[in-house]
């Protein structure tokens, strides 16, 4: 028996070196000429000088003695020329490689590149920022020989530096045994083989709960907080924490390695409260990272339930970007019905186009309870193609960054004279087509004006302008401060602060008509005897200077009978302040409810809501890019004297999306009852979101009640009874027996479509404005619906079965003014109308 047993062991003592990683963590202190201990991280770490691994001798120890800086950062290794680091080390295996920086005043001209193995590009070109707080880089290599070479290669003229270096053995399962789920336009699919090359370390978060340094993780990770940079809308969530004991199971390999008990003991959930008039909110949380383009990312997702014990009905989706992740996740399926139990998930989603990396949570339709949670969150570059984590380009690509003088001479150097030779031919045909251009007789007439107005105004027969949101000049006189809300813009609009202060009587208290997230609103008069509105912004107000400059290009670049017209602007004295045409009558909310103005007639209502579909048409489709408004709402519909209404409060306003995309993603504004519910969960902004708040707008008008009362959401009270046909139940009082029955179903069908779910499922602006007039002409004339139009939204071909109805373009070019049509009944009565004419084949 003790035979056997001395066997046993001597097998086992034989191929334990094959069966476990004979490599020990290094960590270094660069430029040091002594070692020293962290005895507070668990476990402790020892920094040793980093001599010893230098393979070169281009290099120089500088170091910086602050009570403020730690010894980890009181010294660095200087390079002058290129210069590595070599590691004898285990091969095919992930290593963890942290670099450290914290610039000195010697390295104030430090630029340069960073490679790794002769194959992966790390940093290109890379300076690490003023020392405010140090620079930690954190890669993940996939080492496949021995030895493990760290290059530093200077910039011309510049140096490199590091101030301290880790390379640490990745735990097996930690990453090498991933299976990730990649997310693409076409559907999710789990890849067994994932393989990456190297890797870099972006984002790593834990969500709910406080910072986590390097001494609370068992591979001195850091993990930062999510409540001010990247959660968007804290105020719709919750942090949760427990002091219980984090149970990680043994069964699923899932150790404090994968995250500290720390990240799956706090979590953020949601806060339903702001919200509490919805009868059955329904939004996301979501956290949005800055990415770099043109990689993919492999992105891991920390999950630990603790306080939702009845698990059964529990039930919330994932979503990463545009793509759905994980669609109905129960967290009981993945912890056999416990709590207390982490587990995590693994995707890969690439990057996007444009804008940041969207990572969304949201409970499910049915979900019992209507919550969801998140607990952690980590964000992981991988290698492109060329193994570059740093750009584009690889290591012995043309365009990567400095790699030395062999690189330089061999490609860098004829790249740069073959692009001087393009340069110069490229000059000389310039210089033939401007000499050509001068022969030519002019054909316009320039404008006095030097300006190029940005907002391109789109003409149905000039083809397709583009609509850009930015400004040009040729002229190099008379241009504005950099502070300048219209830089570069010889609007003509500005007006002195001693105006606004004559007009206003300085600001009269007396003459306050109104106030809103901006600011206060005067009535004025200017000195020429013209009637204006001033709106002067207010120290911390909601909204600020962009919403300002957006006013004022938007406005000083469309005209239109329906929309509020910009006076003038002043910004002296740093003042805010815009000058309108004043609107006699003011809100159209406040002849609604909440006063004791007069009742409006139902004729006059149809005609404004007709008036304000008008303005929101024109900002869809008068530009080659529609303008979507995001803040459509009874207090931004202005009545002028004779009750003619414009829409108004430009501040918020976006561009559309552009030719071929679908949608703008873009952070949440705008008025709660009034935000689309699609732009509210995924933050996807479309045009249809503007049809969503008209739709808003339009039952108020009929119901003469605010979107949100006594936390009732006016759209679901409002739909509830168009769906059981009971309108009587929503219609004002006021007016009761006094709207043609035929008219009322017109409208409320027209209002009911527009509070879709979906955006895809709303009528396009113009539609709902050609029902709004088909509605008012029930009104007017009394006529009956014909039977196909029961069926809700009138649609072009059903319109073109009404043959009494004359449809006559609209001009294109001012869309100032409306055709007028004529409606000739059964009875031979003519009506005369105001149809704002489609122009056929726009995009109804």
């Amino acid at each position: 028996m003790a035979a056997e047993l001395l066997l046993a062991i001597s097998l086992f003592l034989l191929f334990l070196p094959f069966s476990s990683s004979s490599f020990n963590s290094i960590f270094l202190s660069c430029g040091s000429s002594s070692s020293f201990n962290l005895t507070n991280d668990n476990p402790p770490r020892t920094f040793t000088p980093d001599g010893k691994f230098l393979s070169s001798s281009n290099s120089k120890t500088d170091t910086f003695s602050s009570s403020s800086v730690t010894q980890l950062y009181s010294t660095a290794r200087l390079f002058t020329s290129v210069s590595s680091y070599s590691f004898e080390v285990d091969v095919n295996a992930f290593y963890i490689l942290r670099l450290h920086f914290f610039p000195f005043n010697s390295t104030s001209k430090a630029r340069f590149d960073v490679s790794a193995l002769n194959r992966y590009l790390l940093l290109s070109s890379f300076s690490p920022s003023t020392p405010s707080k140090p620079d930690v880089k954190e890669f993940f290599l996939w080492v496949e020989k021995s030895p493990l070479l760290l290059t530093f290669s200077p910039s011309p003229n510049n140096l490199a530096f590091i101030n301290a270096l880790e390379l640490i053995s990745s735990p097996p399962d930690l990453i090498n045994g991933s299976k990730p789920t990649y997310i693409t336009a076409s559907g999710s699919s789990q890849e067994d083989n994932f393989s990456p090359q190297a890797m870099e370390t972006v984002y790593r978060v834990n969500v709910g709960g406080p910072l986590i340094t390097p001494a609370n993780d068992t591979l001195w990770r850091t993990w930062e907080t999510d409540d001010n940079q990247f959660l968007f809308n804290k105020n719709l969530s919750v942090e949760n924490s427990t002091t219980g004991q984090i149970e990680y199971p043994p069964e699923e390999g899932l150790t404090d390695v994968i995250a500290p008990e720390m990240v799956y003991s706090t979590a953020r959930t949601m806060n339903f409260e702001p919200v509490s008039g919805m009868a059955k909110p329904d939004f996301n949380l979501t956290w949005s990272f800055n990415v770099p383009p043109g990689f993919q990312y492999f992105v891991r997702m920390h999950f630990c339930n603790f306080w939702i014990t009845s698990l059964t009905k529990f039930y919330f989706e994932v979503y990463l970007g545009d793509f759905i992740a994980l669609k109905d996740l129960n967290p009981g399926n993945m912890t056999r019905w416990r709590t207390m139990i982490p587990f995590y998930f693994d995707f890969v989603v690439d990057a996007p186009g444009s804008g940041p990396l969207n990572v969304s949570i949201g409970p499910a339709d049915n979900s019992v309870p209507h919550d969801a949670f998140l607990n952690g969150l980590e964000i992981i570059k991988l290698s492109n193609s060329h193994l570059s984590l740093a750009g584009e380009f690889g290591l012995y690509d043309s365009g990567a960054g400095n790699h030395g003088g062999n690189y330089f001479l061999s490609i860098l150097l004829p790249s740069i004279l073959g692009g001087v030779v393009l340069l110069i031919f490229l000059l000389f045909v310039l210089q033939l087509c401007l000499r050509r251009r001068r022969s030519k007789p002019n054909l316009v007439e320039e404008q006095k004006d030097t300006t190029n107005a940005s907002w391109l105004h789109y003409n149905a027969g000039a083809g397709a302008a583009n609509l850009v949101f930015s400004t040009s000049s040729k002229s190099t006189t008379d241009r504005k401060p950099k502070s300048s809300a219209s830089p570069r813009l010889n609007l003509g609009l500005q007006i002195s602060y001693s105006e606004v202060i004559f007009a206003t009587n300085n600001f009269d208290e007396k003459l306050v008509i109104g106030s809103g997230g901006f600011g206060k609103v005067y009535k004025g008069v200017l000195g020429d005897g013209t009637k204006v509105a001033v709106k002067r912004g207010g120290l911390g107000s909601r909204q600020g200077y962009p919403e300002f400059q957006t006013e004022i290009v938007v406005l000083s670049r469309i005209r239109h009978r329906y929309l509020v017209s910009l006076i003038g602007y002043c910004e002296e004295h740093s003042e805010m302040i815009l000058v309108y045409e004043y609107m006699e009558k003011g809100t159209l909310k406040s002849y609604l409810y909440g006063s004791n103005l007069p009742c409006l007639s139902w004729k006059q209502r149809l005609e404004i809501c007709i008036c304000a579909a008008k303005g929101l048409h024109y900002l869809h489709t008068g530009y080659a890019q529609s303008i979507i408004h995001r803040d459509v709402k009874s207090t931004n519909i202005l009545l002028g004297e004779n009750f003619e209404a414009k829409v108004s409060d430009f501040g918020l306003s976006r561009l559309g999306p552009s030719y071929g995309e679908t949608h703008v993603s873009t952070g949440l504004k705008g008025t709660f009852g009034y935000i689309d519910p699609e732009y509210f969960k995924i933050l996807k902004l479309t045009d249809k979101s503007d049809v969503y708040s008209f739709g808003v707008v339009l039952f108020e008008v009929l119901c003469a009640r605010p979107a949100i009362v006594d936390h009732v959401n006016l759209a679901e009270f409002a739909l509830h009874w168009v769906k059981k046909g009971q309108l009587e139940k929503i219609v004002d009082q006021r007016l009761a027996g006094k709207i043609n029955e035929n008219s009322l179903r017109k409208f409320s069908e027209t209002a009911a479509k527009c509070l879709a779910d979906y955006g895809t499922d709303r009528p396009s602006i113009g539609d709902v404005l050609w029902n709004l007039e088909y509605a008012l002409q029930l009104q007017v004339s009394g006529l009956l619906r014909e039977p196909f139009e029961d069926s809700g939204i009138v649609d072009e071909s059903e319109a073109a079965l009404m043959a009494s109805v004359g449809r006559i373009p609209s001009p294109t070019n001012e869309g100032d003014e409306e055709a007028e049509a004529t409606w000739t009944s059964e009875s031979g009565t003519t009506t005369s109308m105001v149809f704002s004419q489609l122009v056929k084949g726009e995009g109804r």
